[in-house]
């Protein structure tokens, strides 16, 4: 069997990757790498915050009165992950649940002050983040892929 090498070269040739690039997945997993780089540098490492951490911040901030059903839903997580993501961000003094009072086996989740300040750094963060892991591509090119990733991910919900 020949090296992927010459004598001469000490220098690896390029991996073949062909046979994986009809796979979104692959490219998915591909692009994650420096998205999750970036992830860490601006918001994960300076805030302490882990990705779902993050996301649950980021919805529970957007939505006023959502409940812990729905974003269990949201997020394709169990009932009992959820419980378990939640009470880690209670146990940090970001988020609270209340009893909705119209039905009690709804819990609602709410940002705690310091839930409230921590979702606005990291979503600020975000953006500086985003503008770094994407200043490659024109703001269409952006756009695009967004818009494409986002039709791929709705039709998991059908």
């Amino acid at each position: 069997m020949a090296s992927p090498r010459s004598s001469s070269d000490s220098t690896p040739a390029p991996v073949d990757q062909s046979s994986l690039s009809h796979l979104l997945g692959y490219h998915m997993a591909q692009a994650d790498v420096p998205a999750k780089a970036a992830f860490y540098k601006y918001i994960g490492e300076p805030l302490a915050l882990r990705h779902v951490e993050f996301t649950i911040l980021m919805l529970v901030r957007s939505n006023p009165g959502i409940t812990q059903k729905q974003l269990s839903q949201t997020l394709a997580v169990s009932a009992p992950n959820i419980t378990i993501l939640l009470d880690r961000l209670e146990g940090k003094g970001w988020i609270q649940r209340v009893r909705s009072d119209a039905d009690r086996r709804l819990q609602h989740v709410q940002l705690t002050p310091a839930g409230a300040k921590l979702a606005k750094q990291s979503y600020e963060r975000s953006l500086d983040c985003e503008r770094e892991m994407l200043k490659h591509l024109t703001p269409g090119e952006r756009t695009l892929l967004l818009e494409l990733l986002d039709k791929v991910a709705k039709h998991r919900r059908v």
